[in-house]
């Protein structure tokens, strides 16, 4: 799979079957497209290829209080990548020029002039151009390619969508979260440094650092952490810390059992598994400790559970 950033004039395609969307969590529904889209290009000898935004358009156009987001940029490739049903993937840059197009305007020169777009496969909702004025009917009026609307995929009875997986997260519901992804949610990201005040109090954490991610779940979780020593199980915060921090900037730090490894600089991927709690502010850092240590046996008595039923 190649990724192809800014113009897209540039890329010298003779053509493609092209899906379009912002792919936020990779969805089971996502997947679904992803593979009618392989089939169709294969009908018809064609490369497979995904139009992509960044930033997400709501957050450009909320920039005061963006939406909460699934997945980073990297996430989402990665989880593209590994599907093994794209060819191509063409990350637009979402700015004030791209937000005034207007829908014909897209058409022409992007979706047919730039990517010389084929066969175009898009979801049952799919709106585009300057005041979402372009829809499946403008499309299809366009004798360049061949459209096709893809229909709504239920997951137990609920028809899978970003927004879905987003409420079931903020819900602390990961089960019903990962049934919708087909996959348990993680976030991936540098290991930076802290304020190192675990280290302090007994309690080291690997500091993960969340590029431009509002993330969509918060609180306290059981995890499994990826890292270049292996995985390890360890428990997790995810938000604002606001006993030790006035920041409105959101943090993972995650304490990692058995390990005692150096990670600064290295990419870890966090796997949440159970939600313990919400975030709470405590008055004095003896009750924050006190709260960490039954945070980690509580984590240490789940996994010890489902290192039994996984042998």
């Amino acid at each position: 799979m190649q990724v192809f950033l800014g113009d897209p004039r540039r890329f010298g395609l003779a053509g493609c079957a092209l899906t379009i969307g912002n792919f936020d969590g990779v969805h089971l529904g996502h997947q679904h497209m992803l593979r009618r889209l392989k089939d169709e290009a294969t009908a018809r000898a064609l490369p497979t290829a995904l139009l992509t935004f960044e930033p997400h358009p709501r957050e450009f156009f909320t920039r005061s209080n963006p939406p909460a987001r699934l997945s980073t940029l990297r996430d989402k490739l990665n989880v593209l990548q590994a599907s093994g049903l794209l060819d191509y993937v063409f990350v637009f840059r979402f700015n004030q020029r791209f937000a005034s197009m207007t829908a014909q305007d897209f058409i022409q020169d992007v979706l047919v002039r730039d990517l010389k777009t084929r066969y175009l496969l898009i979801g049952d909702d799919f709106q585009f151009g300057a005041a979402r004025q372009g829809n499946f009917q403008l499309l299809s009026a366009c004798p360049h390619f061949v459209t096709e609307a893809m229909p709504s995929v239920l997951v137990q009875g609920e028809r899978a969508s970003s927004t879905l997986v987003r409420e079931r997260l903020a819900m602390g519901d990961l089960d019903a979260a990962n049934a919708l992804l087909g996959r348990r949610y993680q976030i991936s990201g540098k290991v930076m440094h802290g304020q190192k005040l675990g280290r302090t109090i007994g309690f080291p954490t690997v500091n993960v650092h969340l590029p431009h991610l509002k993330p969509a779940l918060q609180g306290v979780f059981v995890v499994e952490v990826d890292t270049p020593f292996g995985r390890k199980g360890g428990v997790a915060s995810l938000g604002l810390n606001p006993t030790v921090s006035s920041s409105s900037d959101y943090k993972l730090e995650a304490h990692l059992f058995d390990f005692a490894g150096d990670l600064y600089g290295q990419r870890v991927t966090v796997h949440f598994l159970k939600k313990l709690r919400d975030e709470e502010r405590y008055d004095n850092l003896p009750a924050l400790v006190a709260q960490i240590e039954r945070d980690a046996a509580s984590a240490h008595t789940y996994l010890t559970s489902l290192q039994r039923e996984q042998a």
